[in-house]
């Protein structure tokens, strides 16, 4: 059942207004509160956001998986514990930015990955602040 937009014509899903159980199981209410539009939910700055999918392991610890799609804010100043979208020597990697003394480094939520110190050898430009992700446990 999805609920009509009324600005764009598009059927957006039903949230309901409960909560569900993930311990013991409760009665569910019939109450819906109202149609959900992902964008709405998602994105605060819509002309500034932009997703990219996940590849790799390097970010599990975080709750980002491959095969995510992350959703990336340009309009946010990235600080210290963030985790951002970057590019460091051409290739772009999600990492989480942390303040090390005087610099920076691009940490991975992995133990099996090491953290990359930037500086003159490491030139890092910075795409983005990660402010969710969307992912799909079954493909239909």
């Amino acid at each position: 059942m999805f609920l009509p937009d009324e600005k764009h014509g598009i059927p957006r899903p039903p949230l309901y207004a409960s909560a569900v159980a993930a311990g013991f199981p409760s009665p569910a209410d019939d109450f819906i509160e109202g149609a959900l539009d992902l964008n709405e939910h998602l994105i605060a700055h819509p002309a500034a956001t932009f997703m990219v999918r996940v590849e790799g392991s390097s970010m599990t610890g975080a709750g980002i998986f491959s095969g995510d799609l992350l959703i990336v804010d340009r309009s946010l100043e990235s600080r210290s514990g963030h985790i951002v979208v970057a590019v460091v020597g051409g290739e772009m990697t999600v990492k989480r930015l942390i303040k090390a003394g005087t610099g920076w480094l691009l940490k991975a939520e992995h133990p099996d990955y090491p953290p990359t110190l930037l500086g003159a050898d490491n030139e890092c430009s910075i795409w983005g602040v990660v402010t969710g992700s969307v992912r799909r446990f079954e493909k239909p």
